[in-house]
């Protein structure tokens, strides 16, 4: 037996092979891909928590393209979105269930939330127009939307669907949302600053706590 372990490492010596290192666990990967088809719309979603901001949306809605690439560039998001609805109607089949298949996105990509720091906050300036959104992935939704805005449309874009779009994800994320307009005239700066102010948060609370082991509860879960 003494023999056989000598010839063993005279053997590993030749070859240059070192004992066997225990393989170590890759980080699980923090991405979802969703898709929701209904006789109204058809939407897919392609989302990375941990990108570098690149955004792309083709919903048929213009302005609400724009509003998602700016949230997915502010969030350090990598999100990509595909849309069919039916416009012909009017946008809010579409804007209300690009919101649900986001939350879902999200909730797919969080996992059980093991790790994540789960509560986000971030106040943000455009011109005259400040937001501040508060997050916390809890497992349980609310939302509390206390954005004013006096005019009825951005362009052909109806403001109130901001509120249709805001509570069709806080549901399927499962996290309590409180959105707060400070200041603002301006439509469009109001709700550019809110979905700004949401995707601060929503990187902020996603991101893993280096010194949490499991879920950020007494209770031990957050689904």
């Amino acid at each position: 037996m003494q023999n056989k372990s000598k010839t063993a490492l005279q053997n590993s010596r030749k070859t240059g092979a070192g004992p066997i290192k225990p393989a170590i666990a890759a980080a699980p990967r923090r991405t979802a891909a969703v898709q929701r088809k209904t006789r109204e719309t058809s939407v897919s979603i392609d989302l990375a928590l941990d990108g570098s901001g690149r955004g792309e949306a083709r919903t048929g809605v213009p302005f609400l393209d724009h509003m998602l690439e700016s949230f997915a560039r502010h969030g350090f998001f990598d999100l990509t979105i595909k849309a069919e609805g039916d416009l012909h109607i009017d946008d809010h089949h579409t804007v209300e269930d690009v919101g649900i298949v986001l939350g879902r996105a999200f909730r797919e990509a969080l996992g059980d939330r093991s790790g994540i720091k789960r509560f986000g906050e971030a106040s943000v300036p455009l011109d005259e127009a400040v937001c501040t959104a508060i997050v916390d992935i809890s497992g349980r939704s609310y939302l509390g939307y206390n954005v004013q805005i006096s005019q009825e449309r951005v362009g052909n874009f109806q403001t109130e669907l901001v509120h249709d779009f805001m509570k069709a994800m806080t549901d399927e994320v499962g996290m309590n949302l409180h959105l707060n307009l400070i200041s603002g005239r301006n439509p469009h700066h109001i709700i550019e600053a809110t979905f700004k102010a949401l995707a601060r948060a929503m990187d902020h609370a996603t991101q893993p706590e280096p010194r949490l082991k499991g879920v950020l509860s007494t209770k031990g879960t957050l689904t």
